[in-house]
């Protein structure tokens, strides 16, 4: 059985999916009061057709393709051949498209059918991840491509990713514009960071002296470089030829619970918006070595003479690169890891989209679910091989119904491939151990204020949240779930739509590897957030050193609660994001299980540890060392570190934390690293001198 605990609390802080505008249209006959509900979501895929001697087939007509969706035969409602070789000239310097729906570009509008029968590409440089080196080469390899490869039918569009998303070019066919602009790259220094940031405590705060809002939860996951691609995605939506994306990065690392449901979230508009991604790692061919590299601190243990360092530096580079395999895969591009050589990208994208099919069909299924729909497409002309997207996500929307349907909405958003993305959600997990061998799990969401449409009811600030969770073992069985409707009376003084809603839950589970998936939904509106994610609870019997997960706070509340997370009456408040500001303390909390006993007299154990942060592979700040003879936490065996961190004579900047812990009494030892960002404290706005009245 699984326990569970609930709080609530306050945080100040296919190819081609295409959905037509008005999916579901109506035709007024007031005469007889019918009303005719027809589906006008088309579901457009690129199909290309070659030969046995991998030579594009050109003249296949409507009736030689067949279509099925999960197996049921589909009426093939729209078919066309796009081709470069009939691409006509444009006039326009520039053709409006990225624009419309990213800051930063300007252009002129075409016409949709001037952009018949081109390649549209976009070059997308994520310059957040990147070195001087890896830019420095991706940056000659479009230069070569755009001087000496591109054809009159490539209309070619530069978006980069720095301080904020901005698109640098929009399409255009004029190569020299297109070279002079991806070359300031080069002299481009981004930090990665969005302004403005929200502080995590249980306490009230006057927003006078910080206004708070959601970009920092985002600013060390990978959250920030999917809804980067998801911009993108969306903004090309309504241009219905096949685009191309060729993504520029240093390998995307992940830290920490990561939500996978943005990334399935950017893979769906992607694939919404007709829009193949290629990958490109820019680091090209590595050398891994079991040292590391100049990156990293001097090694500790044996690992460089029994290959575990190797594996961890294999392991760490293979990472980076899964989510751009993935988001190629899935959305019909191709990923180029461990090469020098960037060209076989560019001839990659202008081969896959040289010739091809539109073919467009009504779905049979008028079910809004967000299921996974499989495709399979066939030709009668014996010797043509397909190419093509195996499938697509049906769209899904909110109802206004009555307890029961609700009800069964939030079911199945849990049930749904598909995730809700109309509202942001962010998620944290932590594991400690518990004395019967099982490890208590507390699970931690926030919603920023600024996505609750609060209503006035007099002086307070009324909404209600619908928050619903489970977890699944590895079999995909439920073996815990959350469920709690959420309404919250709030003074307007506190100014809600300016902080966070912090929501804690617990689980109690053994060992293993979990699924975790939370739906939240307000009830003004029905928009709704999803977060997903994966947790493994260690088996720590062989373990030389058994530790618990690092919690972050900045903020601790009294409590009279008995849980891990409780010391001395006081507990702490999970700080998800790892962002804090200069005027806090960062709090961190530990715990050490079945320390050995140490020999030295008037001992019981001997436990050191201390926390380092380290900016551009410098040593900048330590903690004292704390150091623990005896446990200190009843009935478990287990020696609990708690660590205060004051912040106001740090830089602001981002850190690398590590976080050395030493059974000395064993000879065993920690060092576990993450990121954090310390930022300053947000000014309040100097107020407007007002005049006297005049006498």
């Amino acid at each position: 059985m699984v326990k569970v605990v609930r709080k609530i609390g306050w945080a100040v802080a296919l190819s081609a999916f295409m959905l037509a505008p008005g999916a579901w249209a109506q035709s007024d006959v007031p005469e007889s009061g019918l009303v005719l509900k027809v589906n006008g979501e088309l579901v457009l895929t690129n199909v290309v057709a070659r030969d046995k001697n991998g030579e594009l087939v050109r003249d296949l007509k409507t009736n030689e393709f067949r279509i099925w969706e999960n197996g049921k035969e589909q009426h093939i409602a729209t078919f066309d051949f796009e081709s470069v070789e009939r691409s006509a000239p444009l006039k326009e310097a520039a053709i409006s498209g990225l624009a419309s729906g990213v800051s930063g570009g300007k252009a002129v509008v075409a016409r949709p059918e001037d952009l018949r029968n081109h390649r549209l590409i976009v070059l997308f440089f994520d310059l957040t991840s990147m070195q001087p080196e890896d830019l420095d080469r991706a940056v000659d390899a479009a230069k070569s491509f755009l001087k000496t490869r591109m054809q009159p039918a490539d209309l070619v569009a530069l978006v980069s990713l720095g301080d904020t998303l901005k698109v640098d070019q929009d399409f255009t066919a004029n190569r020299d514009m297109l070279i002079y602009e991806v070359g300031a790259y080069n002299d481009t220094q981004a930090d990665g960071f969005a302004a403005g940031a929200t502080t995590n405590t249980n306490q009230a705060e006057d927003t006078t002296s910080y206004t708070a809002d959601e970009s920092e939860y985002n600013d060390l996951n990978t959250d920030r470089e999917l809804f980067a691609l998801r911009s993108i995605a969306k903004s090309l939506e309504k241009i219905n030829e096949k685009k191309s994306l060729l993504y520029f990065s240093g390998g995307i690392a992940r830290d920490g619970i990561e939500n996978q449901a943005s990334l399935r979230a950017a893979i769906n508009a992607a694939v919404r918006s007709n829009l193949a991604i290629y990958s490109v790692d820019t680091r090209g061919l590595q050398a891994i070595g079991p040292l590391g590299d100049a990156s990293s601190g001097s090694m500790r243990g044996s690992g460089g003479m029994n290959g575990g360092a190797l594996q961890n530096n294999m392991n760490a580079n293979f990472a980076s690169q899964e989510v751009m395999a993935t988001l190629s895969k899935d959305t019909g591009g191709k990923a180029f890891f461990d090469s020098n050589d960037f060209a076989p990208a560019f001839a990659q994208v202008q081969k896959d989209t040289s010739a091809y099919y539109a073919v467009g069909f009504h779905s049979a299924n008028p079910l809004r679910d967000g299921k996974y729909r499989k495709l399979k497409i066939t030709v009668t002309r014996p010797g043509v091989k397909l190419e093509y997207r195996p499938g697509y996500y049906a769209p899904a929307d909110f109802q206004h119904a009555g307890r029961e349907d609700r009800e069964q909405q939030l079911e199945e958003q849990m049930a749904s491939d598909l995730p809700a993305t109309d509202m942001a959600l962010y998620m944290d997990a932590f594991y400690f151990r518990e004395d019967n061998g099982r490890y208590f799990v507390p699970v931690s969401l926030i919603v920023p204020g600024s996505q609750i449409p609060f209503v006035k009811g007099g002086d307070k600030d009324k909404a209600t949240l619908d928050i619903v969770g489970g977890v699944l073992d590895e079999v995909k069985r439920q073996i815990g779930r959350a469920r709690e409707t959420v309404k919250l009376n709030l003074d307007a003084g506190l100014n809600a739509r300016q902080k966070n809603i912090q929501y804690t839950t617990s689980f109690n589970l053994p060992a293993g590897t979990y699924h975790l998936k939370f739906v939240v939904r307000e009830n003004q509106t029905g928009q709704m957030g999803s977060f997903e994610a994966d947790i493994t609870l260690p088996e720590m019997k062989k373990a030389p050193l058994k530790i618990s997960s690092i919690l972050l706070s900045n903020a601790r509340q009294p409590s009279k609660k008995l849980t891990p997370l409780v010391r001395e009456g006081q507990e702490y408040v999970p700080n998800i994001s790892h962002v804090f500001r200069r005027d806090q303390h960062m709090y961190l909390l530990y715990e050490v299980y079945d320390p050995a006993r140490s020999k030295t007299p008037g001992e019981q154990v001997r436990l050191l540890s201390s926390l380092e942060l380290i900016q551009n592979g410098v040593k900048v700040f330590e903690t004292p060392l704390v150091e623990a003879k005896q446990t200190n936490v009843l009935g478990r065996d287990a020696v609990a570190i708690e660590l205060d961190v004051p912040l106001d004579a740090l830089k602001p900047g981002q850190y690398t934390c590590q976080v050395n812990v030493i059974d000395d009494a064993a000879g065993s030892f920690t060092f576990p690293r993450f990121a954090v960002l310390v930022r300053d404290p947000v000014k309040p706005p100097a107020e407007t001198p007002t005049a006297p009245p005049a006498k």
